[in-house]
C-alpha cells in the first residue's frame, strides 16, 4: 500500500487538470473539488454536467465536463448540508490512478482547490500526516511554497 502525506499534487486526466494542489482529510467521505457548475446536459443518453475549475493564483479558468452521476446532500466541515453534484472520473495519486467519486464545491475560500476523502483513500493509501508531497517525487518544498 503506497503512502500519502497531508498534502499531494493530484491529477485528473479525463478532466484535463494535471499538478492540482489537493489536501488529503480522513474525516471527510467524499472527495471535492472546486468547481462552479455552469450548465446541466445531455449526450448520447447520459447526463453531464459542464463546470468552470478556477486556479486563482495562476489566473486560469478550466472548462470540464464530466458525467454527473448525482446529486446529493454532502455535510461540510461547518456541519451544513449542501447539495452537489457528483462526478465520477479517473484520479491519478502518484503512480496509482483509479475511479473515484467527486462532489463539485465552491472551494474558494479553502486553501486547496481539492479535497481527498477516506472513500478514495481506502484500500490503496495510508497517510503520514506528519509529511506532504509522498507521490510527488522532485518537488522542492520551499518554506512557504504553495503549488
Amino acid at each position: 500500500m503506497a503512502t500519502v502525506g497531508w498534502r499531494e499534487l493530484v491529477h485528473l486526466p479525463e478532466l484535463g487538470l494535471h499538478n492540482v494542489p489537493a489536501k488529503i482529510d480522513t474525516g471527510a467521505r467524499t472527495s471535492s473539488l472546486h468547481g462552479v457548475v455552469l450548465d446541466k446536459f445531455e449526450r448520447d443518453g447520459a447526463e453531464y454536467v459542464r463546470f468552470a475549475v478556477d486556479f486563482e493564483r495562476q489566473h486560469v479558468r478550466q472548462v470540464c465536463e464530466a458525467v454527473h452521476v448525482d446529486r446529493r446532500g454532502i455535510t461540510s466541515s461547518n456541519g451544513e448540508t449542501q447539495f452537489r453534484y457528483v462526478i465520477k472520473t479517473p484520479l491519478r495519486i502518484g503512480s496509482l490512478e483509479f475511479r473515484a467519486e467527486i462532489s463539485l464545491a465552491d472551494r474558494s475560500d479553502m486553501k486547496f482547490p481539492m479535497l481527498i476523502g477516506r472513500s478514495a483513500l481506502r484500500r490503496r493509501f495510508v497517510v503520514d500526516s506528519g509529511h506532504s508531497w509522498l507521490q510527488t517525487p522532485g518537488l522542492e518544498v520551499e518554506k512557504g511554497y504553495k503549488p
